[in-house]
């Protein structure tokens, strides 16, 4: 049960008498007791997931020929079947996008090495993730996606909790959840970065149907007579094999940088946007009956392809496709394409054209084909990708849930479809409906190791225990359930071969020095606090603080933690509410690569939460501490 606090204030209350506090009180001796560091460390891949397969739960977005969401509409304006079969809707809610309102009032602006977990934005509705694909688009569309978010990030509402992923070989955590646009507009500016890809064609400005210098050989050569024929061939087969091994790479680092990413969003309750950029959608590679052995370089991926939109539904992730491209033409019609070449050989000219449609067919089909597996919509054939990015963000926020209990009891893995209607009046309106199609029918009991690693926390807790671990893992939406202030600084500006005192590091890591030491300052009110009352007439609470240590690919490096229980007896009570609460600890963090600080404050009878993630570059070249509290200069 939640006690509620003494002396309730609101956010923005609260933290200006936090702010304005003119003496930090540490927690009086008597009335605490410290818990050694025995808690274990959250680890940012652990997931603590109770959803049951038995109910399938649906987001299902309903627009109007505009594209706008439709709104207010009722559990009977709906009608669901499975495989055909009629299924009884047995739960039903609306969500609808935070509506713009009028920021808080701006804090006065915190000493450089300050930090708070007050956002004067108010946030809500579902998580969106914008995944840069560098991996599958060359540079220049690279280049026009950035300019086209610069456009959208100028013009978008505060509250939109919004990261930044990108994909090379691996996938990259750019941004973490913001509902700033200032700190994402930032990270537009400098943090997407064109990559060449080594796996395309044509890194620089390639696309479907680019040639490659080895058919452009190979072409050259078959003009030269017959002699050459076979040579043309072969080298013809060759280049067919080598697009197609880097293709096969690409949809393998493509598919796994999807599970990654299911398997950390599945941490996360409710919906998540996934709206993915991508230059090429490489999923089936079609026999190519202008070389000697079609079948040599098709490929197909559909288990792995089940595999991943399986995730990714059951994580509650709709992929928003959207095409890097825009809107784009054949190449062949380009005029360095044209010419006596093609005069010469008219049916290459009708294989590049013929090769040039099926390709982009294939991949706006598989980009059709994920939407609708995850509920999502996919965007091509378009040059505005900033109105692109602002429709799928809008959409993916207002929708309604259905959930149902399938009739069906037979967990026998086999795809089971879904569908969707609005029953009258509603459906004489001409809505269309997003929604995903299916889904197969795993024993929920019976998950394999894999999926039990992806979707479960081995040896997990309570929920109050994921619910942390979750907030404080790299990147992720940052809660201010609990208000705190923290100053953070270099104890010194010399480096250390071991690291501070209490410190856990990982074991598995390999960490090494050098290190830098810093000190961590936390300083809240007592009204942050839960103080349950006491047969007794005593107030207990208990509080654990936790300042994490991560690479910039999210691997946990090194830890601190201090837990404190709280026996206040009436008096001390007293004047314990009166003033502020402060911690002192200290972290080391390796002086190389890019780190960042992730610090917790956790009120655990409510387990309500506060968090801050701190770049370390943004405090390194500070001074260190001049007075040992916590003062505004």
């Amino acid at each position: 049960m939640r006690i509620p606090c003494p002396q309730p204030f609101s956010g923005v209350t609260r933290l200006l008498l936090l702010y304005a506090a003119g003496l930090v009180l540490a927690i009086p001796a008597t009335a605490q007791t410290e818990t050694p560091g025995t808690t274990a460390v959250p680890s940012p891949g652990t997931i603590d997931l109770h959803a049951r397969a038995q109910l399938v739960v649906l987001d299902v977005v309903v627009q109007n020929s505009d594209g706008q969401p439709v709104k207010g509409l009722k559990r009977e304006d709906f009608r669901i079947a499975e495989d055909k079969v009629p299924q009884e809707i047995r739960n039903f809610e609306e969500f609808s996008a935070p509506q713009p309102s009028a920021a808080a009032p701006p804090m006065p602006k915190l000493p450089p090495g300050f930090f708070t977990d007050y956002s004067p934005f108010a946030t809500g509705g579902p998580l969106n993730i914008l995944l840069l694909d560098a991996l599958n688009t060359p540079l220049k569309d690279q280049n026009y996606v950035r300019a086209q978010l610069q456009q959208y990030v100028k013009h978008a509402q505060p509250g939109s909790r919004i990261a930044i992923f990108g994909l090379t070989t691996q996938l990259i955590l750019l941004q973490g959840f913001t509902a700033d646009p200032s700190v994402l507009k930032d990270a537009v500016e400098h943090k997407l970065t064109p990559r060449s890809s080594n796996l395309l064609s044509d890194p620089s400005s390639g696309g479907a149907g680019g040639d490659t210098s080895l058919s452009g050989l190979a072409d050259s050569l078959s003009s030269m007579g017959p002699d050459m024929a076979e040579t043309a061939a072969n080298l013809a087969q060759f280049d067919a094999l080598t697009q197609s091994f880097q293709a096969d790479m690409r949809v393998r680092y493509t598919l796994d940088a999807f599970h990654t990413l299911g398997r950390y969003l599945s941490a996360f309750p409710g919906r998540k946007n996934l709206i993915w950029f991508s230059g090429s959608f490489p999923l089936d590679i079609m026999p190519d009956a202008t070389v000697g052995d079609p079948f040599s370089a098709a490929l197909q991926f559909k288990d792995e392809f089940r595999d991943t939109t399986d995730l990714l539904t059951r994580s509650q992730v709709a992929v928003y496709p959207i095409d890097a491209r825009g809107l784009f033409s054949n190449p062949s019609f380009d005029a360095s394409h044209s010419g006596a070449g093609d005069a010469r050989n008219p049916v290459k000219y009708s294989n590049d054209v013929s090769q040039f449609n099926e390709t982009v067919a294939i991949e706006h089909s598989t980009m059709k084909q994920m939407a609708n597996d995850t509920g999502g919509q996919a965007f091509y054939n378009t040059n505005d990708l900033a109105q692109a990015v602002a429709q799928a963000i809008d959409a993916g926020s207002n929708y309604h849930t259905l959930a149902y209990n399938p009739t069906d009891r037979k967990w026998n893995s086999n795809y089971r479809s879904i569908h969707v209607e609005l029953s009258a009046p509603a459906a004489a309106r001409g809505l269309t409906l997003s929604y995903r199609h299916g889904y197969f029918a795993d024993d929920p009991d019976n998950l394999s190791k894999a999926d039990q690693s992806a979707t479960t926390a081995e040896g997990a807790g309570s929920p109050a225990e994921s619910y942390v671990q979750t907030a404080m893992s790299r990147g992720a939406p940052q809660p201010a359930d609990v208000l705190f202030r923290v100053r953070v600084l270099p104890a010194s500006q010399t480096t250390e071969s071991h690291v501070a005192p209490n410190n856990k590091v990982d074991p598995d890591g390999g960490l090494t020095g050098p290190f830098r030491r810093y000190d961590v300052d936390i300083v809240t009110l007592p009204q942050e606090f839960t103080l349950a009352p006491e047969p007794n007439g005593h107030r207990e609470g208990k509080v654990e603080f936790n300042v994490l240590v991560y690479d910039a690919s999210g691997k946990l490096l090194n830890a601190v933690q201090r837990t404190i229980q709280l026996d206040l007896k009436p008096d001390t009570y007293a004047t314990f509410m009166k003033g502020t609460v402060s911690m002192h600890l200290e972290i080391s963090v390796p002086v190389r690569g890019e780190n960042y600080l992730r610090i917790g404050l956790h009120d655990l009878p409510s387990d309500r939460i506060g968090v801050i993630e701190i770049p370390v570059a943004s405090v390194s070249r500070l001074a260190p501490p001049v007075n040992p509290d916590l003062q505004p200069h």
